[in-house]
């Protein structure tokens, strides 16, 4: 484990970044653009916020430019929806690869700047802010999404845990038993307030 403050930092949001994509590992086109809420969250519009978000925080925020902006949903699209789903023409494995490429982008920026260098959010009516509190910001917000990631995921096959190789789950548990288990303790209080 990292001891500098900058390194703890980036192997969180780096660590956040790993979990958020590895979600999509082994699922097809289909299952990775199905809405699966009300709102319409599906697990590679996730990955695509995600994209969009950190160019920009790492970005233009500190006086960098993505150097081909038509990668990116555009400050100007119509569709406010637009950074939250696969187009037509966007493939699973270009949105991961657009992703790898903006964390190598968002990392110069990291790597070049001491953690109190500032930069202004545009978004946050050009807000100062430090790189510092972008990271954890970034961090958090994409731990968020990890979250959904999470559930969506389990919904689909059943995927759980931390990493593929790291489940951080307990080992031998009857799943479907402790479900009906938490379902009978709710039923008592069905109908009831608080």
């Amino acid at each position: 484990m990292p001891s500098a403050a900058k390194d703890v930092l980036k192997d969180y949001l780096q660590g956040a970044r790993d979990v958020l994509v590895w979600k999509l590992d082994g699922l097809s086109e289909h299952d990775l653009r199905l809405p699966r809420t009300p709102t319409g969250t599906n697990l590679l519009g996730l990955v695509k916020h995600a994209l969009n978000t950190e160019v920009t925080y790492f970005g233009p925020t500190f006086g960098r430019e993505w150097p081909t902006p038509d990668e990116l949903v555009s400050p100007d699209e119509p569709d406010p929806l637009a950074g939250w789903y696969a187009t037509e023409n966007e493939t699973a494995a270009g949105i991961v690869d657009l992703y790898r490429r903006v964390q190598a982008f968002a990392d110069v920026t990291i790597d070049a700047l001491p953690l109190d260098a500032i930069g202004h959010v545009e978004h946050w009516g050009g807000a100062e802010v430090t790189l510092h509190e972008i990271m954890v910001h970034k961090t958090a917000d994409l731990q968020r999404h990890a979250g959904h990631a999470d559930i969506l995921r389990e919904q689909i096959d059943g995927s759980t845990g931390l990493l593929p190789r790291h489940g951080n789950m307990p080992d031998g548990t009857d799943w479907p038993a402790h479900a009906q288990r938490l379902g009978a303790i709710a039923a008592r209080f069905h109908g009831g307030a608080g």
